[in-house]
């Protein structure tokens, strides 16, 4: 019995929004018991998206392309200052096509290395900071960005334009902010990690990356889903099959037990009112407000039945990611492998962490308020 009780609160500490998600969607079970209904709750075009994108990721990642891709341009880094730049820009860039929890999951353990011959342990802080803030910026930018991105791009029909109109604003902002940020860094001389590391097995990187168009092709719907899913097993299974073992099923179960949770509330009615007389004209505070608590994948997730504005609802859970440790998953992330390193100073990182992220929530959230108040 001991045992099992540890196993449970390993896996709890593990995977919290999972947990609370499965007794979120099992409470909601007893009010609207199983049906018909409950088939319909699912996005399977976004669970499949998903899959295939971590596949693919995690095939570029294991072919240690990402580490090549940092490692060529860190040997022109002088000093500290210029380092994190190159790091936060790095995380940035790729997080707009790998998403956010990827590009963290690439560059906060290489930062971690190459930072260990520096020891400067403020600055190795701040700048795995930088790149958390950078990494839920840049996702925003594109519909693979991150998990809500692709959601809502397929909830609501939008188009890339519609991306690059409505996150024009909060990523000028975001950018402008992180570069300003970046200069509290010293210029302290360093000598990063230059070792040549193994040679990219030119196979595996051939195969992931044309399933990682593939997946670009499914989400513009120039090919169908379930060709995109055939695709992701057939290549992972012939190139790297431990690969599919690398996959981030605990996010696409998460998913689903929010679906099933979102898609409950929204067949009572006392609480569909209650939602939507709080989301009218109000989509944008009330969703960036949410995700603070929830985070902003399930904020997405339940309040996409509760109104048609699509573009606010995107721009709420996108800015809504800056803020508390919760409000992204990819933030989480970045402390989860932060706080493992021996080295590391928990409460230091977490009132950086903070003071920047709710410096930048409300910046990014009043710029918005502002200006869609000066339009109206």
């Amino acid at each position: 019995m001991g045992d099992l009780m540890k196993r449970l609160t390993a896996f709890f500490r593990a995977q919290p929004v999972l947990v609370i998600a499965f007794f979120a969607a099992a409470v909601t079970a007893f009010l609207i018991p199983p049906d018909a209904a409950y088939l319909g709750y699912c996005n399977r075009t976004v669970l499949i998206e998903l899959f295939c994108l971590m596949a693919a990721v995690a095939g570029l990642r294991g072919a240690g392309l990402f580490e090549h891709a940092a490692r060529m341009l860190l040997k022109g880094a002088g000093n500290i200052r210029r380092l994190g730049l190159i790091f936060v820009v790095l995380t940035g860039l790729s997080a707009m096509l790998v998403t956010n929890d990827v590009a963290l999951l690439t560059f906060v353990p290489l930062t971690l290395v190459v930072y260990t011959g520096i020891r400067d342990e403020k600055s190795r802080i701040l700048t795995i900071v930088l790149e958390t803030a950078a990494a839920n910026l840049g996702s925003m930018l594109t519909p693979v960005g991150n998990p809500q991105n692709l959601f809502l791009y397929e909830e609501f029909h939008l188009t890339a334009l519609d991306f690059l109109r409505t996150m024009a604003l909060p990523g000028i902002l975001g950018a402008l902010c992180l570069f300003a940020l970046h200069l509290l860094l010293p210029k302290t001389a360093c000598t990063a990690d230059t070792k040549t590391p193994p040679p990219i097995p030119k196979w595996q990187t051939a195969g992931f990356t044309a399933l990682f168009v593939l997946c670009l092709l499914t989400v513009f719907h120039v090919i169908p889903d379930w060709a995109c899913l055939v695709a992701a097993v057939v290549i992972s299974l012939t190139v790297s099959p431990k690969t599919l073992l690398q996959v981030d099923y605990a996010l696409l179960a998460t998913f689903v037990c929010f679906f099933v949770f979102v898609g409950n509330i929204s067949r009572i009615e006392a609480v569909r009112e209650l939602i939507s007389g709080m989301m009218q004209g109000r989509e944008l505070l009330v969703s960036a407000l949410l995700s603070q608590v929830i985070s902003n994948v399930p904020a997405a997730v339940m309040l996409a039945n509760f109104t048609q504005e699509g573009m606010l609802l995107l721009l709420g859970v996108d800015i809504g990611g800056f803020g508390t440790l919760i409000a992204s998953l990819a933030s989480l992330i970045s402390f989860q492998l932060y706080r493992k390193d021996p080295a590391a100073k928990s409460g230091r990182f977490l009132l950086v962490f903070s003071v920047i992220n709710f410096t930048m929530l409300a910046l990014l959230l009043g710029a918005e308020l502002v200006y869609l108040h000066l339009l109206h």
